[in-house]
């Protein structure tokens, strides 16, 4: 059988926005501070993506670091998730862990129900997962959609393994989504080697330095490139026209 690749792109700047839509994205994860791992987008780049025709995600991340969280913490991301409900995004992405690196039960439980109603996304926390398989049966029984992973590894591709055991335990319960590292060199492999049928990536480039910003400590930017994505597109499509066994 064949099947269509989504191909998701996390950007975190109104002309990210704009390139990932020409370029054939299937789906925006918004977020802020891509530099950082991306952290919860603003209000009015929430309203601003809400418009387009195609999904968007936002990221529910109050700050960079480790994925513990305390009450206040938590606080703020049941009202982030609530922004961007009211907002009329499709979903949220966020992820919990304890001190020890598993999944915060508990706390995941209390933004599962902030969001219902809502597509949710486990991101990468699950990652920093001691059992990663473990992870994925937890994340089915909380009820996310899907998880975004580079099975414990740096990359997507240095994880593939990993991942393609994740994608046997969830067994069509909830997707599991390949992430980090890729581009259209070598998403083919990854896919074929994973059984993934989503895919993440920025497709970014860089963007000339301001010298003095970067001495006052703003930092440079980022931004998706519309070529990239469209590469990665045409890559996804092209394996689509390939019949595949999906039970790796």
């Amino acid at each position: 059988m064949t099947q269509a690749i989504l191909l998701e792109v996390c950007v975190d700047h109104p002309a990210s926005l704009s390139a990932a839509v020409r370029g054939g994205a299937d789906r925006i994860e918004l977020c802020s501070a891509l530099n950082a791992g991306g952290l919860t987008p603003s209000a009015g780049f929430m309203e601003l993506a809400a418009v387009l025709h195609i999904p968007v995600h936002a990221m529910i991340r109050s700050r960079s670091g480790t994925f513990i969280y305390d009450a206040d913490e938590l606080s703020v991301m049941e009202s982030d998730i609530q922004t961007a409900k009211s907002a009329g995004l499709a979903g949220v992405v966020f992820g919990v862990t304890t001190e020890d690196g598993t999944l915060d039960i508990s706390a995941l439980s209390r933004l599962m129900l902030a969001a219902d109603g809502m597509d949710t996304t486990l991101h990468r926390a699950v990652d920093l997962c001691p059992d990663p398989l473990g992870a994925v049966e937890d994340a089915v029984q909380l009820g996310f959609d899907r998880i975004l992973t580079s099975g414990g590894a740096e990359t997507a591709e240095g994880g593939q393994n990993t991942i393609a055991d994740m994608v046997r335990i969830a067994n069509g319960r909830l997707t599991i989504m390949a992430g980090s590292g890729l581009k259209a060199e070598n998403v083919g492999s990854v896919v074929k080697a994973t059984g993934v049928s989503e895919v993440h990536a920025s497709c970014a480039r860089s963007v000339p330095r301001n010298g003095k910003s970067d001495k006052l400590g703003f930092g440079s930017a980022r931004l998706t490139d519309d070529n990239q994505v469209r590469q990665m597109r045409q890559a996804l499509d092209a394996i689509s026209d390939i019949p595949m066994d999906w039970t790796v």
